[in-house]
């Protein structure tokens, strides 16, 4: 039903494009026009939806021009995002789920009577903040969109939210399937598991996608996505309940680690100045 592509944006930020049927797309966190329009234009596709997860510029900043575009070529363009944001044409709420119609004739929408499953794409959305107070987050089928909240072997910093609500948020993310591809907004992959070997020496999982990682970069291939299975198996932050991990944090701030929570938090710290 869609295929997903990246663009890539400043210095590591992925653009990803979700090309549906009869040439449409949507785009998740378009913080440069520039380089989106090129692809559009390329492709001949016809950008009928973005997908913000949250309100920091290398994420929004193109938002504006892509709009601009849209009604220059008197093309229908809807923006779904934070209720809070001023780009917002759909404000998300936490649970709430979008059917996005894929004929040619048909504009984005909330479900109407008459769509199935096999002429719409259905999009999820999940309030997941932390990163920052609005951040979002989309799933279609097995596709998780997760912006600033989850990076494969990392997670965001806190700019906004308390450490209490990125592990809450993560835990929704722990909660889908494991064969759920994982669409992060950075390629952060190596320098993450750099950390995540200093949190945790003894993963064998972890060690053996860090020299995948490493060969991937060396020839300039992304490292996303990744998947929730791969995650739950070498990400430090959806490891908090490891012995080795409770011990190397505990080694760091000279305390016996009690909790999930209590552990996650001093590893953001322990990271933060990494």
């Amino acid at each position: 039903m869609f295929s997903v592509s990246p663009i890539k944006a400043f210095r590591d930020n992925y653009i990803w494009l979700i090309t549906l049927a009869d040439n449409q797309a949507l785009v998740v966190d378009p913080g440069d026009a520039a380089p989106v329009i090129a692809v559009l234009e390329e492709r001949a596709l016809t950008l009928k939806g973005i997908l913000l997860t949250h309100h920091h510029s290398d994420h929004a900043g193109g938002i504006a021009a892509l709009k601009a575009r849209a009604a220059g070529m008197a093309q229908s363009l809807t923006v779904y995002g934070p209720t809070q944001s001023k780009h917002s044409d759909h404000g998300c709420q936490d649970g709430e789920r979008i059917a996005i119609p894929l004929a040619d004739n048909s504009s984005l929408g909330d479900s109407k009577p008459g769509d199935t499953a096999a002429d719409t794409l259905t999009l999820q959305v999940l309030e997941v903040p932390g990163h920052t107070l609005d951040h979002l987050a989309f799933v279609i089928d097995d596709a998780l969109f997760c912006g600033d909240t989850l990076f494969s072997g990392g997670c965001g910093r806190l700019f906004e939210g308390t450490a209490c609500e990125l592990y809450q948020s993560l835990q929704k993310f722990a909660a889908l399937p494991d064969t759920t591809r994982v669409f992060c907004a950075h390629e952060y992959t190596a320098a993450n598991l750099k950390f995540a070997l200093a949190a945790e020496p003894d993963n064998a999982a972890l060690t053996e996608y860090a020299a995948e990682v490493d060969k991937l970069c060396a020839m300039g291939i992304p490292s996303l996505p990744s998947t929730l299975g791969r995650e739950r198996a070498i990400n430090p932050f959806l490891r908090t309940n490891s012995p080795t991990i409770r011990h190397s944090v505990g080694d760091r701030f000279q305390k016996t680690i009690d909790s999930d929570l209590e552990c996650f938090t001093l590893l953001r710290q322990w990271k933060d100045n990494f």
